[in-house]
């Protein structure tokens, strides 16, 4: 199965710039945006979540 998932990860965390930091890192990395990001407020600050995926042939 050449588009098959082989490594998923949802990277979460506060709405800050150590959460970019970690997205960035991640596309670095070789991993792909998959899907839309996700929101929430937790009564203290925003919670953001993003997936993202390597696909087979970018697998070290």
């Amino acid at each position: 199965m050449p588009n098959s998932i082989q490594n998923y990860r949802l990277i979460t965390g506060k709405d800050d710039s150590e959460f970019c930091s970690r997205i960035t890192k991640a596309l670095s990395e070789g991993y792909e945006l998959y899907g839309s990001p996700t929101m929430t407020f937790n009564g203290e600050h925003v919670v953001v979540g993003q997936a993202v995926i390597k696909r087979p042939s970018q697998l070290v």
